[in-house]
């Protein structure tokens, strides 16, 4: 069992697809999240999912995808706060507009470096 753990463990670093240490520390349900892109073809743009304080609290930014689809914001416990933007307009679905202008403490927390 130890020797399975050990191969699985190495082949996962030889893929590029180890965790980063941010991501380790990451709620349950972003590691589920991260873990569903992964399965996803890959965006082009690349996804990315940035952590920030915004309106009091921390926050998870999914950046979007090509075209209209929109990105997401989601609170600590995984909760959907709003679209940001993208989408149709490209202003998002407009439930948190001041996002890019209050958000602090820029941190990335996982970037889909696997080429499109």
């Amino acid at each position: 069992m130890t020797i399975l753990a050990v191969a699985l463990t190495a082949g996962a670093c030889k893929s590029g697809s180890a965790p980063s240490a941010i991501e380790q520390e990451s709620p349950t349900w972003l590691t589920k999240l991260i873990g569903e892109l992964k399965l996803e073809t890959p965006a082009n743009p690349p996804a990315k999912i940035y952590r920030y304080t915004y309106g009091g609290q921390e926050v998870y930014y999914l950046t979007g995808r090509c075209c209209d689809v929109p990105s997401q914001l989601f609170d600590a416990k995984g909760n959907l706060l709003c679209e940001p933007d993208g989408g149709i307009t490209g202003k998002g679905d407009g439930r948190c507009p001041d996002f890019f202008e209050q958000r602090k403490n820029e941190t990335i927390v996982w970037e889909d470096k696997r080429e499109s």
